[in-house]
C-alpha cells in the first residue's frame, strides 16, 4: 500500500514560513519537482559552519534527515556539492536555513521528517 505524503513544494513552503516566523532566514536556492523532488538542506547557525542534510526514506517507509559528511564544510565546498547533485538530479530541491542556534536547527529537522 502506498502511504500518502506531503508534496515537496508544500513541505518546503511550510519550513520556510516557520523559519521566517521565528525571525530566521530561509531561501530556496533551486526549485525541484513540486510533488516528489528530493530535498537537500543547507543549515547554518548565524551564517557560519554550513552543514548539508538530505531527506531520505528508510525501508520502513519513514523519512529522516541525514547529515552529509563533506571533507570540508566551507561555503565553496557546500556549493560545489549541491551544484553537482543538481546536475545529476534536476528534480532536486535545494534550500538554505540560517538560524539563531543549533538547537533551533535540530528542532526544525525533527519537526519536518
Amino acid at each position: 500500500m502506498i502511504e500518502p505524503r506531503l508534496a515537496s513544494g508544500v513541505l518546503i513552503s511550510a519550513i520556510k514560513r516557520i523559519v521566517e516566523l521565528e525571525g530566521d532566514f530561509a531561501t530556496i536556492l533551486k526549485k525541484g519537482d513540486a510533488v516528489s523532488g528530493a530535498l537537500l538542506l543547507i543549515g547554518q547557525v548565524r551564517g557560519a559552519n554550513p552543514k548539508l542534510y538530505e531527506r531520505y526514506a528508510s525501508l520502513d517507509g519513514q523519512t529522516a534527515w541525514q547529515m552529509i559528511d563533506l571533507k570540508e564544510s566551507s561555503v565553496d565546498a557546500v556549493q560545489e556539492y549541491w551544484q553537482k547533485r543538481c546536475a545529476r538530479d534536476p528534480d532536486l530541491w535545494v534550500f538554505e536555513l540560517d538560524v539563531a542556534s543549533g538547537a533551533r536547527l535540530d528542532g526544525l529537522l525533527t519537526m519536518f521528517v
